[in-house]
This record gives structure tokens, sequence and C-alpha cells, in this order.
């Protein structure tokens, strides 16, 4: 990731919805003499306290408000700040509590035992029935708080956030948050006019948990919570676990509940049949927002599934989905770990995106962003008035590339939202595989630090080993939990056992993103064809540790931005047919070497201008209105033509991670820009790869092979006249001679075609 990063400013003022007389000063009012029936006030609650439920710093609420029998009858109290009136209804019962000024209501009625009220609450041109919040008793139960205070909620959004549900026979929304620093937190919402004063929760003792049921609240509401600080301030903040948010820039969480029917069996039923290492993986990256700017989650499900199946790709890999605030940021900024971003729909709408690429046979991995967050003074940051979800020293806290603040994976509960998000985007949506964001920025204590600005581990050293425990944890989770998906991590140093398992002592990802052949690779093309040989060993050098990983090979989203230039624009050429012959040919050498392929969108058809999250890619390239536009179809289908080859031969999948599976032909060949290599399948049949990246045409060239073989017939050709290329093949099958090459008794005598890849099999 490498997008400029930064918060957006909070837009929204929830207080604009408050009715005019709604917005009046509080003043107490004279009490009335008596309430009807018999009734008087309830006694009176001592200053200390009364204040601290007005100001928000009372810790249990519901032993102050709601009904409670006392000596002489029941007592009855309720907090309705702008309500003119508030009655109490019962069978056989209606009784006016009395006004004790600044909305707080009492009463004490001549009862027995508190009966199965209701309040009647008058407005100033209003009455509305409702049920009373603080009659309830906690709606989450002791294990959930015992795992939450062990950090071990391995489903934990269904303990906190919001949540509908029914309870005590009432339907309305159960609303617990997690604040062990705050005094007191409050519930604020478009149900109470953005007035957080009526509902103050509960604190669930040490879990640091707060929690109230509301009554007749449902999918759709609007909420926050006003957090009361150690030092009697207040913050209004967005619900780290809310599974819904306003569309950006309103910054609101959204009760929301999922009645999403899914049609993916069959597909969650296979998915881990075959591990991912041993099978064909191609992956199509893409940012959501930008691939056709405009379309919503629905109206994405009806063309990408289709786009992409057509073109062959295994997956795609979508940017994050989770919500941020900045739409620069590409997602990378996340404020809502669990909230799809609203932006193209409700969280139904993108299951079924997923659920309608699962049944067009596309596997779907999401980035995942736990390395940092964005300091918006509405979501995570000090989110109780203290450093809470960051790290408490602020030297470790601060992300020094992207003014950010890292996660303190050394807490527990920290911890468990992050592992507990990994599962919930596994479980509740569907996805095959999370590729991790940023890992090296959290392994390394002084990552991005100079001398003096990082401070050693216990050992002295620059690991962090909190970050380590968290990676480890999440992947044996995710592993353990959710048969078939995979993890991978975009880790750009030499960190021993990223995908070693984690009973081994490794990290336990599945993949690993290979940035050093990325960059090896992608310095060669970029040299004239003259120049190569000076570099040739950027191209093989990669195989000498090809195998200490499970590796994906990228050319992501952050090789075609900002300056970088399309990939196609990185190659020289005296003219656009040589660099996008390049293109092919680097793209046909990418498919057959060791690792898994990854593509981001527009690259496919070459696109020159590189990519901008405000249009997307450049699909007017492919008009038949552009003189060129057949050139970049060819591209397309050439894309297309690798992965289906690609998926037909087990050579190039089957032994991806095992030296076994690979054997160097031609690898010193630097005054010719001739690579060759031969790959093996677990039977042995094999597949003979040559790439060419001189711009002039080698006739007559020995290639080395087995001498078993007895023919080779020419299966994929970046130079075909249908991908745009000058159309030199080898139309008949080729034998061997008995001539030695490359230290192999026989060889081809081929004809190379200039800035090509060829693959040949048996």
């Amino acid at each position: 990731m490498s997008a400029a990063r930064q918060p957006s400013p909070t837009v929204r003022d929830e207080s604009a919805s408050v009715p005019a007389s709604a917005k009046k000063p509080r003043t107490p009012r004279a009490r009335s003499a008596a309430p009807p029936h018999g009734g008087r006030s309830a006694p009176a609650l001592g200053g200390e306290e009364r204040a601290r439920l007005l100001e928000g710093r009372h810790h249990d609420p519901h032993a102050v408000l709601g009904a409670h029998t006392v000596r002489g009858g029941v007592a009855f109290r309720v907090l309705r700040p702008y309500a003119q009136a508030i009655t109490v209804v019962a069978k056989g019962l209606r009784a006016e509590l009395v006004d004790d000024g600044d909305g707080l209501f009492s009463g004490l009625l001549p009862l027995t035992a508190v009966p199965d009220y209701r309040l009647l609450v008058t407005y100033d041109s209003d009455e509305i029935e409702v049920d009373d919040p603080y009659r309830f008793l906690p709606a989450l139960g002791e294990l959930d708080l015992h795992l939450i205070g062990e950090g071990r909620h391995e489903q934990l959004w269904k303990a906190l956030g919001s949540e509908p549900m029914e309870h005590q026979g009432v339907a309305g929304t159960r609303f617990t948050v997690w604040a062990p620093n705050a005094q007191g937190v409050r519930v604020s919402g478009d149900f109470s006019y953005w007035d957080s004063a009526a509902y103050p929760m509960r604190s669930l003792g040490a879990s640091g948990v707060w929690e109230l049921f509301l009554p007749g609240i449902g999918a759709g509401a609007l909420y926050k919570y006003d957090i009361t600080r150690p030092d009697g301030s207040h913050t209004l903040r967005a619900d780290p676990m809310a599974r819904a948010a306003e569309v950006p820039p309103a910054t609101a969480s959204r009760v929301t509940a999922s009645a999403y029917e899914w049609g993916d069996g069959e597909w969650m039923a296979g998915r881990g049949a075959r591990p991912p290492h041993q099978a064909p993986f191609s992956v199509y990256e893409l940012h959501l927002a930008s691939w056709r700017p405009g379309l919503s989650y629905r109206q994405l499900a009806e063309q990408l599934p289709g786009y992409v199946k057509e073109l062959g790709f295994t997956h795609v890999e979508l940017m994050p989905v989770a919500e941020h605030p900045f739409g620069g940021s590409w997602g990378y900024q996340v404020t809502g770990y669990y909230a799809p971003t609203s932006r193209m729909g409700g969280p139904d709408d993108f299951r079924l995106l997923v659920d309608t690429l699962h049944r067009a046979g596309i596997g779907v991995i999401v980035d995942w962003v736990p390395a940092h967050f964005p300091r918006d003074d509405w979501a995570l940051a000090e989110f109780d008035g203290r450093p809470l979800y960051e790290h408490p020293d602020p030297r470790r806290a601060a992300h020094p590339d992207w003014g950010t603040l890292e996660f303190d994976y050394g807490r527990k509960e920290v911890r468990n939202f992050l592992v507990a998000n990994a599962v919930y985007w596994c479980e509740e949506f569907h996805v095959d595989g999370l590729r991790v964001d940023a890992v090296a920025s959290m392994l390394y204590l002084d990552y991005s630090r100079g001398e003096g600005e990082w401070t050693p581990n216990e050992h002295g050293g620059r690991e962090n080993p909190d970050a380590v425990a968290l990676l480890q944890e999440m992947n044996a989770t995710v592993y353990r939990r959710c048969p078939g998906v995979v993890t991978i991590a975009e880790e750009s140093t030499a960190w021993e056992g990223v995908t070693r398992p984690t009973d081994a002592g490794g990290l336990g990802f599945g993949f690993k993103w290979n940035m050093g052949w990325m960059h090896d690779t992608l310095r060669y093309m970029s040299k004239e064809p003259v120049h190569r040989k000076y570099h040739h060993h950027d191209m093989t050098f990669g195989m000498i540790y090809a195998f200490s990983e499970n590796y994906v090979l990228p050319i992501s989203h952050d090789e075609v931005v900002h300056g970088k230039g399309a990939l196609v624009s990185k190659i020289p050429g005296e003219d656009w047919w040589q660099r996008r012959a390049s293109h092919r040919a680097y793209l046909g050498f990418m498919w057959a070497h060791p690792g898994k392929q990854l593509l981001f969108m527009g690259q496919e058809f070459a696109q020159g201008s590189e990519w901008s999250e405000a249009h997307g890619p450049d699909w007017w390239l492919l008009d038949d209105s552009y003189p060129a536009a057949g050139d970049h179809r060819g591209v397309r289908s050439l894309v297309r033509d690798l992965n289906l080859t690609y998926a037909s031969a087990p050579a190039l999948w089957e032994r991806d991670t095992v030296p076994e599976g690979f054997a160097w032909v031609e690898a010193d060949a630097a005054e010719d820009n001739v690579f060759a290599f031969l790959r093996y399948a677990q039977d042995g049949s094999q597949l003979l790869c040559v790439s060419n990246f001189s711009p002039v045409v080698r006739h007559g060239y020995r290639i080395g092979v087995p001498e078993e073989v007895s023919m080779w017939r020419e299966v994929l050709n970046t130079d075909q006249e249908q991908y745009g290329g000058s159309g030199v093949r080898h139309l008949q099958p080729v034998r061997p001679e008995p001539v030695p090459a490359q230290g192999r008794p026989a060889s081809l005598r081929l004809t190379l075609p200039p800035l090509a890849t060829v693959w040949f099999r048996p």
C-alpha cells in the first residue's frame, strides 16, 4: 500500500436533526403536588448520584432508573430530556410521574411488585408509548464476558456492537461497547434526536464492557457512543464493532441485521479439497469503487464475475472493503473494521457480490489492514479518553509513514478485536482469503524509525514479539475455523518462516508476496534490450530463494501509481509495439515462473496510464473507435489464454513450492536476453518455457531438453498475431535432435520470436 493517507474531517452535525424545542436549555420544573392514583415523588437522588447520572458518569444507571421495589411500594424513575410528562401505563394502572427537573421524572406507587409496564411519553407536539430500557436485565451472557475478559472471543461481533434481538419478549437492539477507561457511556442516535442524555449504559464489571438494551430500535437506526473520559470531558464515537455505517463523509454507525440467503453451498463445501499451493491460483486485483466507477455491489455482481471468469482468473483480490473515511486512502485507513464500506451498498449487498463470484467459480480474497488505523477523533484513536487500541507509548503508537496509529498487539482485548475481525470476514461474508497489508511494519520495532526513535524488545532486538504472536494467533484461528481459507502476507523483508506453520515456529501464512522477485524483474524490464545483459541476474536471482516460502508473484496496484507508471509504460522500446510485446513476454514469463500470479486491473489490457482511483481503468482503450483497440484487446486475449493454459498444465502449479518442480535450461544467456526452464508436475509431465527479451528473431536457437521426450508442441506464444504479435510460431511439433545443449544430451532447434515467451509441452 502506498496511497496518501490522512484522516478526513468529521462533517456530520448530529445535532442538526434535533427539533428546535429540544435545543432549549434544560431548566428544572416545579414539582407537581402529587401524581394521580395516590402516588408521590420517589425518594430523591443524592446530589452526587444525580450529577453522575445527568453528566454521563454513572456506571450503573439501571440501579436508579426504571422500577424498583422500596419501602412503601414501587419507585419509578425515568430520564427523558425534553419530555413534558411521563405516565406509567400497565394493566389497571395509569400514573403520571412527578417532574424532578433536568429531564428526570419519578413516582412512588403503592404497589407490591413491579408490574409489566410501559411509558407514555408526552412531548410538545407528540405522545409515544414505549418500553422502559431500564427494566431489562443485561442482554449479554456471562460466558461472553468471560471470553472477552480472556481475549478469546472468536466471534466477538456477536457480543459487542449493536445487535437487533428479542430480549425478555421485547424486540429491540442490544448495544455493547468496550471502553474500560470511561467514567460513563451513553448511546446517542437518530432515535433520540442525537441527544445522548436519555440513554446511559451500565458497566458490566471488570470486563470494561458497557451495555444497554433499547426496546423498539431496529435495523437502520443510526447511533454513536457518548463517552465520558477520565477527565470528565465527552467524546462522541462511532462503534468500533459496527457492522454497517453511514456513507462517508458522514460517520455514524448503523444498526444492521442480515437477511441474506447464501447460494454458494457447493463452492464452500469444495473449496478446501486441494491445498491452494498445489492448485491453480491466479488473482485479478481490483479496487471495487473504481473498477467501473459508480457501480453498486449489486451492479458489480452483474458485471464483475462474468469478466473475471472470461479471463480465466481463479480469484479476485479486493483492495480493502472495510469502512474508511478518506477515499484517497483506497481503504488502507480503516475506521470500521467490521463494516463493508457503505459507498456501494449494505452488508447484504456485499454478500451478494461474494456469492455471485462463488457461483461463477471465482474465489474472493480481501485486503485486511491490522497494521495501523487513522487518528480521526470520532473513531478508534484514544477511544475512551486514553490510548486503548493504540500502544500507550507514543513512540510505539505513531506510524512514521502514514501519520496513523499502530495497534497495541500486546493487549489481549486488542488482539481479540483483530483476530475475531479476520474470522468475521471469513465466516460472515464467505471470503476465501485475507491478504494482510504491511506485515513488515508490524514485525519490526524500528520500521521506518531512526536511531533514538524506537525501543528494543526485552531481548534487545528489533523484532516485535507482540505482533508475531498476533499474526500467529490470527492464522491459526482462521485456518482452524474456516477450512479452505488462505492467508497471504505482504511482507517485504527476509523474515524467516512467514509461511511456515505456527506449530513449527512460523507466522502461519499460506502465501507471501514475493516483493523481491517483483522489484528485480521490473528493474530488468525497465532497461533497454541492449542493456539488459548487464542485469540478467535480476531475472534469475529469485530462483535462489523461490522455495524458501510459498510465494505469490505480485504486479499490484502499488506498482502502477504515484509516478511509477503502468506496467507497459515501465518498459522501454522504439515504439508502442515493442512495449506491448515486452509486456506480453513478461506476463508469459511470470505465469510460467514458480509462484502464484497476481495482476492489477488495467494491466490485463496494457493500459498506458497509471491507475487513478478517480476514474479507474482506461476501458476506452478497448473501444472500436480507438485505432489501437485491437492491440489492447489482443493483450487481454493473451491473459485469458495464459490463465486457461496454466489451469490445464499441472506442471505449472502442482509443485510450485518444491525444488523438484523446476529446472533451469538456460539461465546464463545474458548476451542473447534469453531464458529457458522446465516445470514438472507430480506425475513427471513437463512444460518448457523459453523467453526472448531482445527485439530480434533468433533462428536455430538450441534449447536442451530431456532426451526421453520424443516431440514438443507449442501451446502458447505471446507473439501470436491475435495478441498483437508478429506471428513467428512453431506450427508443427518440434522433434529433439541428438545435439547436446546446456548440459543436456538432446536439444530443440527453435526460432525464437522477438520480445516473446513461448511454452512447449510434450
